[in-house]
């Protein structure tokens, strides 16, 4: 499973500025192949962008500076992200159109709520991948209001 953490030069670096123009692009060069390498080599690869609302990351946060349980979770990074959220968008809206291949696609899953969006998100990976005695009933189609694939995004 690679999760949006693996492309980290893509989002965090590119608004932050921690990474090059240069560096950026050779990861939009030299990830396509790598990513065809591991699918040749017979992994089943599962991008999973897990996505949340403005007003939710805002919600989440707040939660976290109040509770001496969850401060741990929220970073420096994490303050300015919430007020570069439509740089953010915008570096997400490119690294999916350059990096979702149909080799390698991308799956975007809402996850304003949390533990619907774990559950859908496991739905998918299980529903996707071929193995004997599976139950269809069970292991159906995730919902698509949660998970979707990120070429029906039309970025």
């Amino acid at each position: 499973l690679f999760d949006r953490s693996w492309y980290n030069r893509a989002g965090v670096e590119a608004v932050m500025g921690y990474s090059t123009k240069d560096q950026r692009e050779q990861l939009y060069e030299q990830l396509p192949s790598f990513e065809q390498h591991l699918v040749d080599s017979g992994i089943h690869l599962f991008k999973l962008w897990f996505t949340v609302s403005k007003q939710e990351q805002k919600r989440r946060f707040d939660g976290r500076r109040g509770d001496p349980l969850k401060q741990w979770k929220l970073s420096p990074n994490d303050e300015l992200a919430v007020k570069k959220f439509a740089q953010y968008g915008a570096a997400r809206d490119e690294m999916l159109r350059r990096t979702n291949t149909p080799h390698a696609p991308w799956t975007v899953v809402n996850s304003n709520v949390k533990k619907w969006a774990r559950l859908e998100a496991m739905r998918h990976v299980l529903h996707e991948l071929p193995y004997s005695h599976k139950d269809h009933d069970v292991v159906r189609a995730p919902e698509p209001h949660v998970v979707r694939a990120a070429s029906s995004l039309g970025l």
